[in-house]
């Protein structure tokens, strides 16, 4: 629900890049080529990114 802050894996900081990440990709751009350009290498960082689903205006009805 909420961006994780840091990869669950290697503890990088990540967080401060999904905004841009989810603008960019709703722009049309490749994902794979975003998460290049924001220096994100590692997979484990990348999937963190990449399989983020933000359903935080969903549960927002429930509480």
């Amino acid at each position: 629900m909420i961006i994780p802050v840091r990869c669950f894996t290697c503890g990088k900081v990540i967080g401060s890049k999904y905004v841009e990440f989810k603008e960019r990709v709703e722009k049309g751009e490749d994902p794979k080529e975003v998460l290049d350009s924001l220096g994100i290498k590692r997979y484990c960082c990348r999937r963190m990114l990449f399989s983020h689903v933000d359903l935080l205006k969903s549960a927002i009805h429930y509480g």
